[in-house]
């Protein structure tokens, strides 16, 4: 694995694989790695030739300068780890190399950018997540990137940059990856002690009970209650708890069509997001029971 950090080596090492006709896969990252992050270099070590891995905390999409400074960090770790997966390059650029002295363009995707996290954090964040995207599109000019369906708004932002701006890249949403008691893996866990630990697996329990009551085919109004009440079970008071249209993120009734079901909460003095699908049972008046053979009808 070759460590790069500066913009102008990357792209000359990635035009020698792209005239060779090798494919380039992008697994953009915050660093602090787990196994969710792991997840995303397997799926691009199988469909791409060459995979590049970003390493880079973006501080334009923190509007805490807080949660910036305490944002886990361990590079020596994440670089052994990717090398150890066979990823071709690592990319960890300095601060100044994205955004260099006079930098002050920014991107912003309406809409879909607004609530929940963008009510939340401020639109800032997800202005910062569209600008430091489009930049590692442009740098790395990747035919496939890959982003966790964890960060459901993140995807939809990043999706819907894609189509608008026509940039040639196949954005693959990959699957949240969770312990086995449900937690979502994110690098923040690891600023959670063991009782905030044990209190973070309500936020997947409260996506499950929306999930349940949804199946039962209760409206969305029942499904959130049914959430809240396992939230306050454990003591946690949510930011937001929603059922949204992936599409738009923005809030939707329980029609039938498959939503998400949307979570943030502090737990102690870490912030966590996690969500789930989620789609109302209703019968379909069209797809009756069949009548048995030989038995009467009303006809």
């Amino acid at each position: 694995m070759i460590t790069v950090r500066e913009i102008a080596r990357l792209r000359a090492e990635l035009a020698n694989h792209r005239r060779a006709g090798r494919s380039i896969g992008l697994v953009p990252t915050m660093g602090a790695l787990h196994d969710g992050h792991v997840s995303l270099i397997h799926r691009a070590l199988e469909q791409t030739d060459v995979v590049v891995v970003s390493l880079f905390v973006n501080p334009a999409q923190f509007n805490d300068a807080d949660d910036l400074s305490s944002y886990p960090r361990d590079q020596t770790r994440d670089a052994e780890l990717v090398a150890r997966l066979g990823v071709a390059y690592l990319f960890a650029p300095p601060v100044a190399e994205i955004y260099p002295p006079g930098y002050s363009t920014t991107v912003r995707v309406h809409g879909v950018s607004e609530g929940l996290e963008g009510a939340q954090r401020g639109i800032g964040h997800f202005d910062g997540v569209a600008t430091v995207v489009t930049k590692l599109f442009n740098i790395v000019a990747p035919d496939r990137a890959y982003f966790g369906r964890k960060d459901a708004q993140q995807v939809a932002v990043i999706q819907r940059l894609v189509r608008d701006l026509d940039i040639p890249v196949a954005v693959e949403a990959c699957p949240t990856v969770r312990d086995p008691d449900g937690l979502a893996l994110s690098s923040r866990n690891r600023r959670l002690g063991p009782a905030g630990r044990a209190r973070a697996t309500a936020l997947s329990r409260a996506l499950a009970s929306v999930a349940r009551a949804a199946a039962d085919g209760c409206d969305r109004t029942a499904a959130l209650a049914a959430g809240r009440s396992e939230l306050e079970r454990a003591g946690i008071e949510a930011e937001y708890l929603e059922v949204v249209d992936p599409a738009t993120m923005l809030p939707s009734e329980l029609d039938g069509d498959e939503r998400l079901a949307v979570v943030a909460a502090h737990v102690g003095p870490v912030r966590l997001i996690d969500n789930l699908p989620v789609r109302r049972f209703s019968p379909d008046p069209h797809n009756q029971v069949a009548t048995p053979i030989g038995a009467p009808t009303d006809r």
